[in-house]
C-alpha cells in the first residue's frame, strides 16, 4: 500500500477536527482582536520547519480557495504534501497569496505582497511569521482593541510601522514562536520602546 493511501504519511491534523477547529479559531480571533495578548495554539504538528501554531493557523484559516505562499525552507515537499493533504490548499508566488508562511526574515521584503486596493482594502494578505521568541514586551501598541496599551516582542519595528501607515490598506500578521501566537493587525499603531 502507498504510504500516503492511509493518511498515516500526512499525520498532524486536528485529533478532533470540528472540536480542535473551533477551539483554534477563538485563539486565532481573539489574538488577532486583541493585539499584544500571547495565545497557545499546540494541538497540532506538521513537518519541519512549520511550528505547532503556524500549523494550527493553516489548517483553521486556509482551504481550497485560499492561495498560500511557503517562504524560504517552508516550501520542500513535505510542508507541500502535508498542505494539499491537510487543507487542499493551492500554493501561489508571493503575490497571489491570501496567506504566505515561514520565518519573518523568510517572508520579507513585505513589498511584494498585496496590501488590498481601496476599493476592496481586505484583498491583501496575511503572513504567519515564526519567530525565535514571542513576549509582552519591548514594543508598544495602541489602538482598536487594547486598552491603553499593550507590548509585545516585534522585529523591524520601523518597517512595521510603515505598514501601518498604510491603512486601511497594508497587512495582517500572526507572529508564532513554536505553539505561542499574536496577532498584529493593520490597524495597531506601533512605537519602539523607550
Amino acid at each position: 500500500m502507498n504510504p500516503a493511501a492511509d493518511g498515516s504519511h500526512f499525520s498532524g491534523g486536528f485529533g478532533d477536527p470540528g472540536r480542535d477547529a473551533a477551539r483554534a479559531f477563538r485563539v486565532i480571533m481573539t489574538v488577532l482582536a486583541r493585539p499584544g495578548e500571547i495565545g497557545e495554539l499546540g494541538m497540532v504538528s506538521a513537518p519541519a520547519p512549520l511550528s505547532p501554531a503556524q500549523a494550527g493557523l493553516i489548517l483553521t484559516l486556509c482551504d481550497t480557495g485560499t492561495p498560500l505562499h511557503l517562504a524560504g525552507p517552508a516550501d520542500c515537499a513535505p510542508v507541500r504534501d502535508w498542505v494539499r493533504f491537510h487543507t487542499g490548499a493551492p500554493l501561489a508566488a508571493a503575490g497571489d497569496a491570501e496567506f504566505a508562511v515561514g520565518t519573518w526574515a523568510d517572508l520579507k521584503p513585505l513589498d511584494r505582497y498585496r496590501i488590498g486596493t481601496p476599493d476592496y482594502p481586505d484583498r491583501s494578505v496575511t503572513l504567519f511569521a515564526e519567530l525565535p521568541g514571542l513576549d509582552a514586551t519591548d514594543a508598544v501598541l495602541t489602538g482598536p482593541g487594547i486598552r491603553d496599551s499593550a507590548r509585545l516582542s516585534l522585529p523591524d519595528i520601523a518597517l512595521l510601522q510603515d505598514n501601518a501607515m498604510l491603512f486601511p490598506l497594508g497587512i495582517d500578521i500572526f507572529f508564532t514562536c513554536g505553539t505561542a501566537l499574536a496577532g498584529l493587525p493593520r490597524s495597531t499603531r506601533i512605537e519602539a520602546e523607550g
